[in-house]
């Protein structure tokens, strides 16, 4: 019989998604959420001690010590299963990490836990797109990309505008699209690349690599902007040296202030966990919204299926009888 803690693990079992803060190392979010897990769950109720049969002395008096010992059969309790002596019922549990953000980033970081981890090695290898915010800012140009770093170069941009920028974003755009199709493994005069590319599901197969699938400006106020990027197999380095490149083609520096993710596959901000929900019964339900969308999504297909196979049906009938009244017409 599971006790209470089995039965609330085997409900944490799915993928979730926090909110990571800039300046701290993943691996710290990681075992925080590890320990706030460990301690939900070894907080729930304990199962009563089972009980077992043994014959004990039974008090006698002074004057009864010549009629010999007597015992009767008692029920106690077992001590040896006491949570005092065995200690607690999950001492190790194991949390994955998704696709990881590096110390200066922040956003949505995609965690697993138990079963959920083999969900999320799936959940990758769908190629699966993410968004960042970049934070970026003309005139400087740093040792590590970042406006953190040392200081190695300082420009003007008074001649950059919205327009320079805006072209020189479709340029990086048109490349990196070109790139995409040079790591597909599919023909791209065949019907099969054109139906992917419909639904998006056009990608690299196996590592590749970064391939920036859309970039745009969002906030232009000089010398600071906002770009928006999709993504695949992306690192954080890497998109702070695509601002630095931005700065150079546009014959100046920038710096990146700060890279945020926004989205990394069905994963937004809006599911991410914030610090203080860091805990086992916000992590539950967090899963468990996870489950119901998957549950939800999968009755929609079937039914788009449905209704295209209904709809073929009724062309089909609709073509049997035209050609049949063209009969009866001749």
């Amino acid at each position: 019989m599971a006790t209470p803690a089995i039965r609330m693990f085997r409900k944490l079992e799915g993928l979730f998604c926090v909110y990571k803060p800039a300046g701290v190392h993943w691996k710290l979010v990681r075992d925080s959420i590890e320990t706030n897990l460990l301690k939900g769950l070894n907080a729930a109720p304990s199962q009563p001690l089972p009980h077992e049969v043994r014959l004990l002395a039974q008090p006698r008096h002074e004057s009864e010590a010549s009629k010999g010992l007597t015992v009767s059969a008692v029920s106690v309790p077992v001590l040896s299963k006491h949570p005092l002596v065995t200690g607690p019922e999950f001492q190790h549990i194991r949390v994955g990490v998704g696709h990881r953000l590096d110390t200066f980033s922040s956003g949505v970081l995609v965690l697993a836990v138990g079963n959920g981890n083999k969900a999320l090695n799936d959940f990758y290898t769908t190629r699966v797109t993410r968004d960042y915010t970049l934070e970026a800012e003309f005139g400087t140009a740093t040792d590590n990309f970042t406006n953190t770093g040392r200081v190695v170069e300082r420009s003007t941009y008074d001649h950059i505008t919205q327009d320079k920028l805006e072209r020189v974003l479709s340029m990086l755009e048109g490349v990196n699209q070109k790139t995409l199709l040079t790591y597909s493994s599919i023909d791209m005069r065949s019907q099969e690349a054109y139906e992917m590319a419909v639904q998006g599901l056009l990608g690299p197969e196996g590592k590749s690599t970064p391939i920036l699938t859309g970039l745009r400006c969002i906030r232009f106020q000089p010398p600071n902007f906002t770009l928006e990027v999709q993504c695949l197999n992306e690192t954080q380095k890497y998109l702070r040296k695509i601002v630095h490149e931005i700065g150079l083609e546009l014959r100046s520096t920038a710096v990146c202030n700060g890279v945020r993710r926004t989205r990394d596959g069905l994963f937004t901000l809006q599911d991410a966990l914030i610090h203080h929900h860091w805990t086992a019964a916000d992590v539950m339900q967090a899963i468990q919204l996870y489950h119901s969308t998957k549950k939800n999504k999968k009755p929609s297909k079937a039914a788009n299926k449905t209704s295209a196979l209904q709809t073929s049906e009724d062309n089909i009938t609709e073509t049997q009888q035209s050609e049949i009244n063209d009969g009866v017409a001749r």
